[in-house]
């Protein structure tokens, strides 16, 4: 045998030998480890985390159910015409106020009138014929059957008149209802046909905003209940009105219920076709301890807030600590949310800097720069 061969059992032992000494140096290294943290632990502090903080208040809060609306006119129409004709003068200006009945545009009547004056002339003339005819039948110069047929010849030309005076005012397009005008595309000489918009026309106050609830929120909503509408063309801005009507069936796909409210629009600001978010008042005012949402905490056990608790101040103490409490969290409006439970009238919560925290955490409280606590905060714009 080679005596440089090493014997297996030698080459087990060796092996073996190692492993343990490996092991031996990672169980030393933890155990070293532990020793140095408890030592850190029991000899220092946590170190002090700069935080802001509120005082939790009671607030009123109501209720409110929110959707996203779109706002119609309450009575809106492209105006036309019945018929065809040449655009023979132009009564209004883009962007006009009318009035119900105002003449907005008049075509060429011409021909028409002329054949009105044709068939007036004849109608004339048969009423001339069946005075005669009646003076005759009088003195028993004619028949029955004649008088009846020159009365009915008169009946006739009379409807034909009445058919050709329509005919020339209809050619007169007045507007059906009080609104505002859009912009006019119509000029004269223009040949325009039966059916062409002409120009729109849009009852601007009030306006009706249609908007679509979850089915279970059906027993809750009636019709009266105030709505207040926000939208970003007008920020800061609310619109009143109420609840108009509810749907008389939800729609099968969605399983969404549209409801149509009533927008005052005294103001002139809205515009149909616009879109808004609108909150409808739910029930009476209630109170809740009220906080900002960046004062929760999220995580798989549940909401959390740290609370700043009052402690014997020393020198590794500000006076300050963290202490971390699970709420229950309900409704939110804007930067707020209502608190249900775990925070009570008075406490001071921190609102920003929590992730730095633990339970026992010295606090220094900065309210230089405090967060957002806006129930209607509007857009900013850099």
């Amino acid at each position: 045998m080679n005596e440089t061969t090493i014997h297996p059992k030698r080459r087990m032992i060796i092996t073996v030998t190692i492993a343990l000494v490996l092991l031996a140096l990672v169980v030393g290294f933890n155990i070293f480890k532990n020793i140095m943290i408890a030592k850190y632990a029991s000899g220092g502090s946590l170190p002090t985390a700069t935080i802001t903080t509120m005082k939790a208040e009671m607030q009123p809060w109501q209720p409110q159910l929110t959707a996203v609306a779109s706002l119609r006119a309450s009575r809106g129409v492209d105006v036309t015409t019945e018929l065809d004709g040449m655009v023979s003068a132009v009564h209004f200006n883009s962007g006009a106020n009318v009035k119900a009945g105002d003449l907005l545009l008049e075509l060429n009547t011409d021909t028409d009138v002329a054949e009105l004056r044709s068939l007036q002339a004849a109608a004339d003339l048969a009423a001339k014929v069946l005075v005669r005819s009646k003076a005759q039948f009088a003195v028993e110069a004619i028949s029955q059957a004649q008088l009846d047929t020159d009365a009915a010849d008169l009946e006739s030309k009379q409807a034909l008149v009445a058919q050709q005076q329509a005919v020339v005012t209809k050619k007169a397009i007045h507007a059906p209802f009080s609104g505002r005008l859009g912009i006019n595309t119509v000029v004269p000489g223009q040949y325009i046909k039966a059916g062409d918009a002409l120009v729109t026309l849009q009852a601007l106050n009030p306006l009706y905003a249609d908007f679509n609830v979850p089915q279970q929120e059906l027993a809750r909503l009636s019709s009266g209940q105030t709505v207040t509408l926000t939208t970003d063309a007008y920020p800061g801005q609310t619109f009143t009105g109420t609840v108009h009507a509810i749907n008389s069936k939800i729609d099968a796909t969605t399983r969404n219920l549209q409801l149509e409210a009533v927008i005052d629009n005294s103001s002139g600001h809205l515009l149909p076709g616009m879109f808004g978010n609108i909150a409808v008042n739910m029930g009476a005012t209630q109170s809740y301890v009220t906080l900002p949402q960046s004062a929760i905490t999220f995580n798989p056990y549940g909401a959390t807030v740290f609370l700043a608790a009052s402690v014997a101040k020393t020198d590794q103490n500000t006076g300050l600590e963290a202490r971390q409490v699970f709420v229950t969290t309900g409704a939110t409006r804007g930067d707020q949310v209502a608190v249900i439970k775990g925070v009570n009238a008075g406490d001071v919560v921190v609102t920003s800097g929590q992730l730095k925290l633990t339970s026992g955490t010295p606090l220094k409280v900065d309210n230089t720069v405090p967060p957002k606590d806006d129930p209607n905060p509007t857009p900013q714009e850099q």
